[in-house]
């Protein structure tokens, strides 16, 4: 509540354009239904929910200056934190006041009258040890009592107030002094000198652990001085292990110790480029994708991709689109994924074909078509490009992967990061601009561990786009950064060139299109032609068989002449002229017709009258030879229907000679005795006429008396066949997803979720591998499972219904 009054009364003090800048930057919390008072205002911006969603825009040193105010808790003042960081320049404390003005413009840090530093309580929260300190001695004491206090306070030599609330100011007074503190241990035996200086700089309740011994064990040597003397504490209502209060770690740590702070981005290596050199090469990128992205694009029109079983189309599908379109895994991948996002491929059964934006979108200019793209990438909630897992296993494109939000800000953090840099001049080498982006975002995912150097993925991405040039960001990049959609558009018409209409058609049987070839020139050369490059300048080539395939769609050697004549920026080259008239020559000279079954006979005006017969019209019989019929009836229903003509015609066998057609006789099998009942039970055999099955006649009394005596509501349903129902809302969720699972391995799935008890799993990998983790902290988000993997030691989203069997952790 104190926090929520002083964030309203400092909310309240603002004026127009500085609160309209906090709501700017904090619109979830200005969102609809708009806050309708100052203290509303405040109560949004204070919600968990919502300090998380703008934790990821911060940056290096936001976060860093973040958690030094969360180690200080309520005594933090901007003199204190400067001391905390080392920012005592001039310099540095300029730095300072610029990073606070930051947090403050997110509402995440703001003073009161007595200049402390305020952040919300979501935020403090963040992390459960800022700078590896334990909470400050005023919350550690919180369960003391006044004699305590008082013995402690004696051994220190300091005179005991009169009540409780003055012995614990007496006592936070006296340890917040860190000389009084640093002397006070010098002083201490050296057992317990060497136990507070290896607290000191261990993880709070992890590292402690393993000082001090777990709890319920006997303190070691030195440790019982510190205790009496309130430089550890101990709960011995909860029994918990030895603490070290905030305030004496940070004395022990010494005046020369400061929590980090970086408030300036790295320096990269840089070189001096003009504009004409960065928008000629992201000219040349962007052209180049866009015509590799119409080639992959067409690919999946002629044959739509297939998907996996397990979702995504994979790495052998990928491989024919590469081939087809003539360009790299990342290309299709990129391709792939940004087309999805734009709405030009949809998933239909087990195939991803275009939709019809994409037949509005290939009939656009390369610029627009670009546009689309690139503003499908910005908003990309993954990296497209990655094509290995943390296990180094291959990662099918368009699996529908959970959003990673983490992926999103590193994109965004790579176009701050090359926004930022100085005018005229990029960075020498690319991958210089991970640090970067790290420092503007760095909460950010990287999403390909295999990499180098942070952030490559992304950056190639940028490159290949366009969107980054000569280390450098493009005007395409800037533009997209600024979400300028509108100069986005202008810029891309004026750096890429319209769609080339025309080819060169050398002697050599090519095809040469310069820049990206239009819709129709494109489907043109697909069909008569095969691709043999695309990108920058795409070619094709012209032969028999490309030609044999467009006489096979129908289309005529005039036809192919006329239209490759009017494509052509020359006059076609004899040798294309002569191919095609030769492959016209050959074609159509042996024919294949489908036919069910032969006649033959050696009268031909008999096969003459059966082919003008109009009781076998439904054979569809037609006449190769004055000899030879062809009917699209299978041969027994050819025979039956001359035989039903009148005719008497005979089967001949696959050599020609003839069937004999013998009917055998036909008789019933053996028959099956009916299955003994009351097999095993004593007493007499069961009759016929005390049969316990319900005669049809005279079973009505005992159906009802039956029903009399059932319970008088239906069982439970028995989901597995073993007698058991769902017994929880979990069990059954779990249940739905994972089919391979037996009833007794979801109930231990589901009590794993309900109770964050640890298990162990046999889970199939999208690679076909079969891998056992244990997993804790489990989450269900269906159809996946959110758990802490201990194999990899990492958070992991789990496939329900790739989780073959359960076993106990």
């Amino acid at each position: 509540m104190k926090s929520r009054s002083t964030l309203a009364t400092w909310l309240s003090g603002l004026d127009g354009p500085r609160l309209a800048r906090v709501l700017t930057l904090r619109k979830d919390a200005a969102s609809s239904p708009e806050p309708r008072s100052v203290g509303e205002l405040a109560d949004r911006l204070q919600r968990p929910g919502s300090v998380a969603l703008v934790l990821p825009h911060l940056t290096l040193p936001c976060l860093q200056a973040a958690e030094a105010l969360a180690a200080l808790g309520a005594r933090a003042t901007r003199d204190s934190l400067a001391e905390l960081l080392g920012s005592t320049s001039p310099a540095a404390v300029q730095a300072l006041d610029a990073t606070l003005e930051a947090l403050s413009d997110r509402a995440l840090v703001w003073h009161d009258g007595n200049e402390a530093l305020h952040m919300p309580t979501p935020l403090r929260q963040a992390w459960g040890t800022p700078l590896g300190l334990d909470a400050p001695l005023e919350e550690l004491l919180v369960g003391t009592t006044s004699e305590e206090l008082r013995g402690m306070l004696a051994v220190l030599g300091i005179k005991p107030p009169g009540t409780r609330q003055q012995r614990l100011a007496a006592l936070v007074e006296h340890h917040r002094d860190a000389e009084r503190v640093a002397a006070l241990v010098a002083g201490a035996p050296a057992a317990t000198r060497k136990l507070l200086e290896q607290s000191a700089g261990a993880t709070p309740r992890q590292s402690l652990s393993a000082v001090f011994g777990a709890p319920g064990r006997d303190l070691p040597p030195g440790a019982r001085w510190a205790l009496d003397r309130g430089l550890l504490l101990q709960d011995r209502h909860r029994y918990e292990p030895v603490r070290i209060p905030a305030e004496v770690a940070l004395a022990l740590r010494g005046p020369g110790w400061h929590a980090p702070f970086e408030p300036l981005p790295p320096v990269p290596q840089l070189v001096p480029l003009t504009s004409s050199e960065v928008e000629q090469e992201a000219a040349a990128a962007a052209t180049a994708f866009v015509a590799h992205a119409a080639s992959v694009l067409s690919a999946c029109a002629t044959a739509p991709p297939t998907r996996l079983k397990s979702g995504g189309i994979g790495a052998r599908e990928l491989a024919r689109l590469g081939k087809a379109a003539q360009a790299d895994d990342a290309v299709v991948r990129l391709a792939l994924e940004t087309a999805y996002a734009a709405g030009l491929l949809a998933r239909d059964g087990d195939h991803v074909p275009p939709t019809e934006a994409y037949d509005a979108w290939s009939e656009q200019e390369p610029a627009e078509r670009l546009a689309v793209l690139l503003r499908a990438w910005r908003d990309l909630p993954l990296t497209p490009t990655r094509a290995r897992d943390e296990d180094n296993k291959a990662l099918p494109a368009l699996a529908g992967a959970p959003c990673c939000g983490g992926c999103l800000h590193a994109r965004h953090g790579l176009l701050t990061a090359a926004a930022g840099l100085p005018a005229g001049q990029g960075v020498k080498v690319a991958s210089e601009l991970g640090p970067l982006v790290a420092w503007h975002r760095p909460l950010a995912d990287d999403a390909s561990p295999q990499d180098a150097a942070p952030f490559s993925t992304v950056i190639r991405e940028g490159e290949l786009l366009g969107v980054l040039a000569r280390g450098a960001l493009s005007p395409l990049g800037a533009h997209l950064a600024a979400r300028a959609d509108e100069e986005l558009g202008n810029t891309a018409r004026r750096l890429l060139p319209p769609a080339t209409t025309t080819a060169r058609i050398g002697a050599d049987l090519t095809a040469v299109v310069t820049g990206t070839p239009s819709a129709r020139l494109a489907a043109l050369l697909d069909s008569l032609a095969d691709r043999e490059t695309s990108g920058t300048a795409s070619v094709w080539r012209f032969s028999a068989a490309s030609i044999r395939r467009a006489l096979d769609a129908g289309r005529t050697p005039d036809d192919i002449t006329a239209d490759l004549a009017a494509a052509s920026a020359t006059a076609l080259p004899q040798p294309l002229t002569y191919l095609v008239a030769d492959t016209a020559r050959g074609h159509g000279r042996v024919r294949v017709a489908p036919a069910a079954c032969v006649i033959h006979s050696d009268e031909p005006a008999l096969l003459a009258e059966l082919a003008a017969h109009r009781a076998l019209s439904e054979l569809a019989l037609r006449q190769l030879a004055p000899t030879v019929l062809v009917s699209a009836g299978p041969p027994g229903t050819t025979l039956a229907a001359l035989r039903a003509a009148g005719y008497a015609p005979v089967a001949e066998t696959a050599e020609g000679t003839v069937r004999i057609e013998k009917l055998l006789p036909q008789r019933a099998a053996a028959a099956i005795p009916p299955p003994r009942r009351n097999v095993g039970r004593r007493g007499p055999r069961t009759t016929a006429a005390h049969a316990p099955d319900l005669p049809a006649d005279a079973g009505m009394d005992a159906l009802a008396d039956r029903l009399l005596k059932a319970p008088p509501t239906a069982p439970e349903p028995d989901p597995f066949g073993s007698g058991l129902p769902f017994a929880t809302d979990t069990e059954e969720i779990v249940a739905g997803y994972a089919k391979h699972l037996s009833y007794t391995d979801v109930r231990q799935v589901a009590h794993a979720i309900d109770t964050g008890a640890a298990i162990t799993v046999e889970y199939i990998a999208t690679s076909g591998n079969r891998t056992v983790r244990t997993l804790s902290d489990l989450a269900l988000d269906p159809p996946y499972l959110d758990a802490w993997c201990h194999l990899r030691e990492a958070e992991r989203v789990f496939t329900l219904s790739r989780i073959h069997g359960v076993m106990p952790a």
